[in-house]
């Protein structure tokens, strides 16, 4: 029932303005044939439109059957289709609706029908933009999902570089250089003019091994700044405080906000005690190395006597220190050994292990 009347309002609306546009328009015809100006009857404009709304209300009522019939038909058809569909459907029928608005002012300046033809248009222009939106569904759907996918990307300010302050002992060990070339260390590393300046008190002393470390450490310093990819900045001691390399070391750490990169157990402890974030090469080395765990076995040869009696002593690849109890009696032989126990500090890792051989015998 209220879209029966819903029908008929709408018939009644559009039939009154059919009808005051023609009455409206037949009356400046009379005027013009009667050889007058002719003036426009407002009493003949409304006599028209409601002579229209009478008609309109008429065709509307004999019509809402059928149109009834149609609208459920409609109405159980958009129930099939997906909520997706329905929301492209309404966007693209929006769109068309949009576009008549814009084409309104031109259409509604032709005489007579202006009003008419706007409506049509709006409904067909609607109704175009609702079938073009269902063809183009997957298109639309997958351009709205790769726009939601897509990340703004900010630009991103200049990023602070931390500084990576280098000690004496960790230039002259070398390995630093490796290091840099892998990628491991970002930031810019630091050079102190005094460790440039202990540096070369090393490589000129009298003492030969002394001097080859202090040669070797400048060596490692003129390979990091001219072939390594690595900023590299000297730093000058304006101030020319007296003291110890270490403690100006954490002093300029302090003052940088930086890293002291080192393989000096003592300084190490300094730093963390002050408060100074350190970056131990010793410690990254002995994070590296392959884990060995209480209860395995493990092949080794005993090169030389420990401190204890009775004890050898072999090495790993890497380096790592075995003390192989019993393993006197072995040295210069490959044995297999049981490892008892693993002793980790910043100064290095050493293993304890017994002969497999005493533990099959007990």
């Amino acid at each position: 029932m209220m879209m029966k009347r819903a029908i008929q309002a709408a018939g009644a609306l559009l039939g009154g303005i059919w009808g005051k546009e023609w009455a409206v328009w037949g009356t400046g015809m009379t005027g013009l044939t009667n050889g007058g100006i002719g003036t426009l009857s407002a009493g003949g404009g409304w006599l028209g439109a409601a002579i229209g709304a009478m008609i309109g209300l008429l065709a509307a009522t004999a019509l809402s059957g059928p149109l009834m019939a149609q609208l459920a038909r409609g109405i159980d058809r958009l129930s099939e289709y997906s909520a997706p569909t329905l929301v492209v459907g309404a966007a693209g029928g929006g769109a068309g609706l949009a576009l008549s608005a814009l084409l309104f002012p031109l259409i509604s300046d032709v005489p007579r029908v202006g009003n008419v033809l706007s409506a049509l248009a709006a409904v067909l222009l609607a109704y175009a933009g609702i079938r073009l939106s269902a063809r183009k569904q997957d298109e639309l759907g997958a351009w709205m999902a790769a726009r939601a996918a897509a990340v703004p990307v900010k630009e991103e300010g200049p990023r602070y570089e931390e500084h990576k302050i280098l000690d004496t002992s960790v230039i002259i060990d070398g390995r630093i250089a490796d290091i840099c070339k892998t990628g491991f260390i970002e930031g810019t590393l630091v050079i102190p003019e005094f460790v440039l300046e202990e540096l070369q008190h090393i490589a000129d002393s009298s003492d030969l091994l002394k001097r080859n470390r202090g040669r070797r450490g400048l060596d490692i310093l003129n390979k990091i700044q001219k072939e390594l990819d690595v900023k590299v900045l000297i730093h000058e001691d304006v101030g020319d405080e007296p003291g110890e390399v270490d403690s100006k070391l954490v002093k300029l750490a302090k003052a940088m906000r930086g890293k002291v990169v080192t393989n000096d157990f003592n300084l190490n402890k300094v730093c963390e005690l002050q408060g100074v974030s350190v970056l131990n090469i010793n410690d990254l080395a002995n994070a590296v190395k392959p884990v060995v765990l209480p209860g395995e076995e493990i092949f080794v040869q005993v090169i030389k006597d420990g401190k204890e009696h009775g004890q050898g002593v072999a090495y790993l690849d890497d380096g790592t220190m075995i003390v192989v109890e019993g393993g006197r009696d072995f040295i210069g032989t490959t044995m297999e050994v049981l490892v008892t126990s693993v002793l980790q500090t910043s100064a290095g890792r050493m293993i304890f292990a017994k002969p497999k051989l005493l533990e099959k015998a007990l």
